[in-house]
């Protein structure tokens, strides 16, 4: 799937041993640009930061979705006001996850690495 000329929500989550998640997404946004992406938003999902979070650190992600139901909802809210085109994952979707998030926000949902170079 090709960038050029879409409007993306860019979506990072990373745990809170990762201490450059913001040069991660700017990295992200700054290949998305690269490719004549425009960026609408960026939002970020940070597990393990509260004591809850640190004790779930272990456990897996949902298989359905990577992200908590609230910014789950953010990101649908954000992709609704921007009119996006596109939800870019700075992070790998499993393919069950990349479905899953494409109906919920009704736009086509990608990891970052599933990006293609325009032709």
């Amino acid at each position: 799937m090709g960038v050029t000329g879409a409007d993306v929500v860019l979506v990072g989550y990373f745990s809170a041993r990762e201490k450059d998640f913001g040069a991660l997404m700017d990295a992200a946004a700054e290949e998305l640009t690269a490719r004549g992406a425009r960026i609408v938003g960026r939002i970020t999902q940070r597990r393990g930061v509260s004591d809850g979070g640190a004790r779930k650190m272990t456990l897996p992600y949902s298989s359905r979705t990577p992200l908590s139901s609230g910014k789950v909802l953010e990101v649908a809210v954000h992709c609704e006001e921007t009119e996006a085109d596109l939800v870019v994952f700075a992070t790998d979707l499993t393919h069950r996850q990349q479905h899953i998030l494409t109906g919920i926000f009704d736009r086509p949902t990608v990891s970052l690495s599933g990006i293609t170079t325009d032709g």
